[in-house]
């Protein structure tokens, strides 16, 4: 019977060699998948960060989708991206940049996957972002500073400071700290998880990096205000957080920043007067430091780290840090070695005392 079909078709003239159709039903099902389905599918399929996902979604949905959406992926030339690109507001050249090379990233795909010849990101330096302006050059609290921050901070807040600043943690780390993360025994914080805003949730997950796992040593001149906060201001129970919000969850950067000083207006008397700053935005205008980011604290405890002595690979270790050498953030610090890093951290403090 197959036999007969055949030869119906090499009478009638409609017959085709077997590579023929395929390579014919390869190019409809090329011209059949849209770029809009294309990239949801891709980006539903990549292992990421839930903030990368979230960023990624953002760049589709606003810069990407709305003018290649209903594009085939096989029909994507190098003049419709042209067209697109300079379609964007080239006063955001980095967000241009990224919307620009996740494109290029998904069309990679479309070409392995043969739904594309070849990939249409082919754009002179469109992949170049300019260079900005250089933030002045962060100079480093001295532990005196670094104290006086603290301490002009409201008191639930004081050990965050100096958290931050001694031990060097990253606030996603830092805001996701458990009582069972704190040994105030053995001087150590495990650092195991962190927490990130993605699309308006709060996701706990793995620290930024593998690297970021890891156990610091606290430096022991600190150890009785934690020892205070965890008395007074941290949640009960081994799982209880080391600095919940007032509603009892994790803690955002808008209440550890508060708010700058500014003109206000009584509702009830329609009068406008000043209203102080507080949090950390009253905390380094007390210092004299009004540029201080709450980043800043990490790099202020590692430049602290180096100046006691810490070799490169104990600082990586210290901070969780990950480098192009990706083999270093895995050796293991020689025993002790932190807690000397720690106990030298300390004797900074108290020679300024």
């Amino acid at each position: 019977m197959w036999l007969w079909h055949r030869k119906q078709e090499i009478d009638a003239g409609t017959w085709e060699p077997p590579e023929v159709v395929e390579a014919r039903q390869a190019a409809e099902r090329q011209a059949r998948v849209l770029f809009g389905d294309y990239a949801r599918s891709w980006l539903a399929d990549r292992d990421i960060k839930p903030r990368t996902r979230s960023s990624y979604r953002v760049l589709l949905d606003r810069l990407i989708l709305p003018e290649l959406a209903d594009v085939a992926v096989a029909d994507l030339g190098v003049g419709i991206v042209r067209s697109w690109y300079a379609g964007l507001d080239k006063d955001k050249q980095t967000t241009r940049t990224r919307a620009y090379e996740l494109v290029r990233a998904i069309m990679n795909d479309a070409v392995r996957e043969e739904l594309a010849e070849q990939n249409p990101c082919m754009l002179t330096r469109a992949d170049k972002t300019k260079t900005k302006p250089k933030r002045q050059r962060f100079v480093p609290l001295s532990p005196a500073e670094l104290h006086a921050l603290a301490d002009a901070m409201p008191a639930k807040h004081k050990a965050a400071v100096l958290i931050s600043g001694w031990c060097g943690l990253r606030f996603g780390e830092l805001t996701e700290l458990r009582r069972g993360d704190v040994d105030l025994k053995a001087g150590t914080i495990s650092v195991e998880r962190a927490v990130v805003r993605a699309d308006g949730q709060i996701i706990v997950g793995e620290p930024k990096s593998d690297a970021g796992v890891r156990v610091v040593a606290i430096p022991p001149h600190i150890i009785d205000d934690l020892k205070a906060h965890m008395r007074r201001h941290a949640q009960w129970g081994s799982d209880g957080l080391l600095f919940p919000a007032k509603h009892g969850g994790h803690l955002a950067s808008s209440t550890l920043y508060g708010k700058p000083a500014r003109q206000v207006k009584s509702k009830r008397t329609g009068k406008t007067y000043n209203k102080p700053a507080w949090g950390f935005h009253r905390a380094r205008e007390a210092i004299g430091r009004p540029d201080l980011r709450w980043h800043d604290l990490r790099h202020t405890g590692a430049t602290l780290a180096a100046v006691s002595g810490a070799s490169l690979r104990e600082l990586q270790a210290r901070l969780g840090h990950s480098t192009t050498q990706a083999a270093m953030v895995y050796q293991h610090v020689a025993d002790g070695r932190d807690a000397e890093i720690a106990a030298k951290l300390s004797d900074m403090w108290e020679a300024t005392r």
